[in-house]
């Protein structure tokens, strides 16, 4: 066949970082810190609301398109509690599997062809795949070290008559950064004033160490312009569950279903009743899941900088962004495919995450959602390394 058998949209792709660096610490037999998933699972209560329900024939079959009531109440619930949000769980509330199907879908749902996405870079690799397939076109907005801050004079320049909306990520992967709330209402300004949509990606909600994390969609003007994304795999350490969710008023719920109901049509039954059980856990558990992962975070940096990485220290998520300029001219995607076999030790390079390739050229993440053991060891490993 003469014609490219994958659509051109995609021709870029490939495979993803993700996928090549997990297989390389299986071929190597290497401490995987590149792919973000816990190695622990969590609350047991949880497990086992998962259990009762498969086992009593609750969501077995397909469960409702927009979600189980269970979970759409409770989802609701949280972002009152959390947030002071007013969310009607039967027409503002969307269970999807997980939020990387929730952002697919709002980006389906929400661009036309030829529409602009402007998006903070570095991004999860799925975002500009997403945007892709709905024929958008991306505009990044560079966050660069050392602290990671938005620019948002330049994202105001960046708004054209083409722009259709703002996507946002905070906390940040893979900077760890935390939008403030000041520049939060900034970007509020920029959305309302240049009649933009914003979807933002929230799925590290709970794991905030330096600030606070504030739902633009709770600023003023934002409610009936954002759609909330967030999941439970990051907070309740089931990530293998999928199942995540899209919040924000009615007309914007109903327009990403329509787009989520040719994707999966729907998904995790049984476990959309556990993560209602998850989401009603009580303030102490949300309160010791940010306390443990920054000891955890504390754990590693500190090997890390000891090993001669220059270590930027993460507001948020589970993942630290290191420089290796200092013990590699190489770059970090290949610093990535060597580590392994100079230390047995797997890391993420974040060039991959960017389209302005020089910005993020030396950059390394690093996962420390991992048990106390396997991060010591990882860091002893890593003080082996010498200037390469």
């Amino acid at each position: 066949m003469t014609r490219p058998l994958l659509n051109s949209a995609l021709a870029d792709m490939g495979t993803t970082i993700f996928a090549e660096m997990s297989m390389l610490a299986v071929e190597t037999g290497s401490i995987n810190l590149g792919q973000g998933f816990p190695d622990t699972d969590g609350p047991a209560e949880i497990a086992t609301a998962a259990a009762e329900a498969i086992l009593a024939g609750r969501g077995n079959q397909y469960p409702p398109g927009p979600g189980v009531p269970e979970l759409r109440q409770a989802i609701a619930e949280h972002q009152k509690r959390f947030y002071g949000l007013d969310v009607d769980p039967d027409t503002e509330v969307l269970v999807t599997a997980g939020a990387t199907e929730a952002i697919a879908a709002a980006m389906l749902a929400l661009l036309e062809p030829g529409d602009e996405v402007i998006a903070l870079e570095p991004y999860y690799d799925s975002y500009a795949a997403c945007i892709a397939m709905a024929g958008a076109r991306r505009v990044p907005i560079t966050l660069r070290a050392p602290d990671f801050r938005p620019d948002l004079d330049a994202m105001r320049a960046a708004v054209t008559s083409r722009t259709r909306l703002i996507l946002l990520n905070s906390p940040h992967n893979p900077t760890g950064m935390v939008t403030t709330r000041d520049e939060l209402a900034e970007i509020a300004n920029i959305a309302v004033e240049r009649d933009l949509l914003v979807v933002t990606d929230e799925v590290y909600e709970h794991i905030v160490f330096d600030g606070e994390h504030v739902p633009i969609a709770s600023l003023p003007g934002m409610r009936d312009r954002t759609v909330s994304i967030s999941s439970a795999g990051k907070t309740f350490s089931f990530t293998g569950w999928k199942v995540g969710w899209a919040t924000g008023c009615a007309p914007l719920v109903t327009a990403v279903r329509t787009a989520k109901q040719f994707l999966t049509y729907v998904s995790s039954g049984p476990f959309q009743y556990a993560i209602a059980t998850g989401l009603a856990l009580p303030d102490t558990f949300y309160a010791n899941l940010a306390a443990d992962l920054r000891r955890r975070r504390d754990l590693l940096a500190a090997g890390l900088a000891e090993a001669g990485f220059d270590v930027f220290t993460p507001q948020g998520t589970y993942f630290i962004t290191t420089d290796v300029a200092g013990l590699s001219a190489a770059g970090g995607l290949d610093f990535c495919r060597e580590l392994p076999h100079r230390c047995g030790v797997v890391a993420v390079p974040n060039a991959v995450f960017y389209d302005d390739k020089l910005a993020g050229r030396s950059q390394v993440r690093f996962a420390f959602c991992k048990r106390d053991q396997v991060l010591a060891d990882a860091a002893a490993r890593l003080g082996t390394l010498r200037p390469a």
